[in-house]
């Protein structure tokens, strides 16, 4: 049985910073890539970024260098920390694990950027 929940999300201005966490319950947490997600309202999901066991992160092109993926294989956490976010960011964020157990997804956490 996996169980994600995320936490972190919330309201934040034009510009501000969040940074999101996904607790996982999971055997073999450190060898699986896990990821983040968001969907737009009548959207489907998309990758924002996925991380490997070793720490190597792949990113939606253009998100990378405001959100930076990160993972705590002791703790069994993966982290999303989100700069210079706008309202065009705003949906719902998902964490995910992706492979070789998955996919398994959280409950998802909103994120809201005022402008």
């Amino acid at each position: 049985q996996v169980q994600l929940v995320e936490s972190g999300g919330g309201l934040v201005q034009t510009g501000g910073s969040l940074r999101l966490s996904c607790a996982a319950s999971m055997n073999h947490f450190s060898t699986n890539t896990m990821g983040w997600y968001r969907q737009f309202p009548g959207a489907e999901r998309e990758m924002v970024a996925h991380v490997i066991g070793s720490g190597q992160a792949y990113y939606k092109p253009a998100l990378k260098g405001r959100f930076t993926i990160s993972r705590d294989n002791a703790e069994k956490k993966i982290y999303l920390n989100m700069t210079s976010l706008q309202p065009e960011d705003t949906a719902v964020y998902y964490c995910k694990a992706v492979r070789p157990l998955g996919p398994y997804w959280g409950q998802g956490i909103q994120v809201t950027v005022s402008s």
